[in-house]
C-alpha cells in the first residue's frame, strides 16, 4: 500500500511539472497553402514551367522554412529564407525543367518547417509534348532496309565431286618484276 501511494505521488508530480514547463504549447507557427497542387496541362518540351504556391502563417509565432526539397533534380524550388510573421503570406516558386522529359509527369516538393502541422507536400503535374526533330519530319533519302535485306546472305561453299573441286579456274597474275636469270655456269635441271 505504501508503494502504491509513492508511485501515485511520483506520477502526479511528474504530470504537474510537465504541464508547468509547456504553457506556450499553443503558441506555434502553422502553414496553410492556398492550393497545394497545380496542373500545368500540356507544355512543350524544353519549357521551364513555373508556378508559385502561396501560403500563409496561420499560427501565432514566426514560421521558418528549414528545408524545401523537390522529388527529383528536374525541379528547382525557391523559398523565403527569412521568418514569416504570424498572419503574413509568402510563396514557394517551383521551376520544372521539361527538357528531355516527354510524357506525363507528377512531381512533389516536401516543405519542412517549424509549423505545428509538420511537413507539407505540394505537387504539380502535366504532360510534356515532345518537340519533333527535323530527321523525323523529313522522309529519309536512303530507303529503309526490308527484312530480307537485313538477313545475312548465305555463301555456298565449293562442292567436291570425284576428287575435283568445281571452281572457276584462276589465272595467274602477271608479275611486273623482271624474270630471274641464271648467272651461274651450271645448268639448272
Amino acid at each position: 500500500m505504501k508503494n502504491l501511494f509513492l508511485t501515485i505521488a511520483f506520477l502526479s508530480s511528474f504530470v504537474i511539472a510537465n504541464a508547468q514547463t509547456t504553457p506556450n504549447s499553443d503558441k506555434k507557427a502553422d502553414i496553410q497553402f492556398a492550393g497545394d497542387s497545380h496542373d500545368f496541362g500540356n507544355i512543350k518540351e524544353g519549357t521551364m514551367a513555373t508556378h508559385e504556391f502561396i501560403f500563409k502563417n496561420t499560427g501565432t509565432e514566426p514560421l521558418v522554412l528549414s528545408d524545401v526539397h523537390p522529388s527529383c533534380g528536374c525541379t528547382s524550388p525557391e523559398w523565403p529564407k527569412e521568418p514569416i510573421a504570424p498572419g503574413a503570406s509568402a510563396t514557394i516558386k517551383a521551376i520544372f525543367n521539361s527538357n528531355g522529359r516527354p510524357g506525363a509527369f507528377t512531381k512533389s516538393i516536401t516543405v519542412t518547417s517549424n509549423a505545428s502541422s509538420g511537413q507539407k507536400v505540394i505537387t504539380f503535374r502535366g504532360v510534356v509534348e515532345p518537340v519533333s526533330t527535323p530527321s523525323t519530319d523529313v522522309p529519309s533519302a536512303t530507303p529503309t532496309p526490308t527484312k530480307a535485306e537485313n538477313t545475312p546472305k548465305v555463301i555456298k561453299a565449293p562442292t567436291v565431286s570425284s576428287n575435283k573441286v568445281n571452281k572457276t579456274p584462276v589465272k595467274p597474275i602477271p608479275s611486273k618484276k623482271p624474270a630471274l636469270t641464271n648467272t651461274s655456269k651450271k645448268s639448272i635441271k
